[in-house]
């Protein structure tokens, strides 16, 4: 097979379903073939769309132009180990909920609340991702990157990865030529629960000598419950993120609307949950030709079979200017949109 391919349909590789055929791409499987694409001169001449299991991007476009790179690192190996921790490296291209349940299976602790997150390893140090009170960078040791530009080879750790809400250094435009070869993580032997998210909270807080795979379940079967599947609509999980205002913000809000429902991530700020929103708003299961707001969870847009990227991106907008219009919050994707 050639380095590069061209016109290859990207519609099995994104969660969404959405028909894009790319203009040229390119299976990644180790960092030599990273070399070997670095080597060719075409990346000179192309802007470059990383590609993992696509479920957290947009293709807007019927082609996306430039080279796809799909990640395909594989590859999980303890490298470090005491009495209480362990340190666990795993390939970029390797499948998040598979990678957690390795961890869950070995009964280490700290990521058994990201359970079942959509996605690949080295897209969840990109993200950021969190979910049920846990984030990613909790856990985070460093991550391996390659300089598409330079062909380096860098080791990052927790803070030069410049983690916040949803984002990190390489989500930058400037920095989007890193491609992550490996992420590594740090998990406790010692049982670490994080059961403050409601739910969790209602179901093991009284209980004693829970197991993080007995989490781990629980975490699973509410994600099944709220998550359409994939192969039967279309969707990339939560499309927004959850806005932060400030507590003079809030208290405005709720001079309008008593009932805003918040979290508070320290005594300035706060975080209302997207879904909520966009509920009051009035759009929880409505359909707008093939793309709608998925009917078990406001925060998931759908295509109830094809959809174009337009389609569910003019959706969103929709959404989003409702959201402004009512409450005066600008919602911003946590989807990738690739125009």
């Amino acid at each position: 097979m050639n380095l590069i391919e061209r016109g290859i349909s990207l519609k099995g590789y994104n969660t969404f379903g959405i028909e894009a055929v790319a203009e040229q791409f390119a299976v990644i499987d180790s960092p030599e073939k990273l070399l070997l694409i670095v080597k060719s001169g075409v990346l000179t001449e192309n802007k470059v769309v990383i590609l993992g299991n696509g479920s957290n991007v947009l293709f807007v476009n019927s082609v996306v132009h430039g080279l796809v790179l799909l990640n395909r690192i594989g590859g999980t190996a303890i490298v470090k180990e005491d009495e209480k921790s362990v340190v666990i490296e795993t390939g970029s291209g390797e499948n998040w909920s598979r990678f957690v349940d390795y961890t869950v299976e070995k009964s280490l602790w700290g990521l058994e609340n990201l359970s079942l997150i959509p996605g690949t390893a080295g897209a969840a140090p990109v993200q950021n991702i969190g979910a049920f009170g846990v984030e990613q960078k909790d856990s985070f040791q460093y991550l391996k990157a390659f300089n598409l530009s330079t062909g380096e080879l860098k080791k990052f750790n927790n803070l030069e990865c410049r983690f916040g809400y949803r984002k990190s250094f390489f989500k930058k435009p400037e920095n989007r030529m890193w491609f992550v070869v490996s992420a590594a993580y740090k998990l406790s032997k010692l049982p670490k629960p994080i059961l403050g998210y409601g739910r969790l909270k209602e179901e093991f807080a009284k209980r004693e000598n829970i197991s993080a795979k007995e989490i781990s379940v629980f975490i699973k079967k509410i994600r099944e419950r709220n998550i359409p599947d994939v192969n039967e609509y279309g969707n990339a999980g939560s499309f927004f993120k959850n806005p932060e205002i400030d507590a003079g913000k809030l208290k405005k809000l709720q001079e309008k609307f008593n009932s805003v429902p918040f979290y508070r991530i320290d005594h300035k700020t706060v975080k209302i949950p997207a879904a909520w929103l966009i509920e009051q708003c009035g759009w929880k299961g409505k359909r707008t030709g093939n793309a709608g707001v998925s009917k078990s969870h406001a925060l998931i847009l759908v295509n109830y079979g094809g959809a174009t990227g337009q389609e569910i991106l003019t959706l969103s907008k929709k959404i989003k200017n409702d959201v402004y219009l009512k409450f005066g919050i600008d919602l911003e994707p946590e989807v990738n949109i690739i125009n």
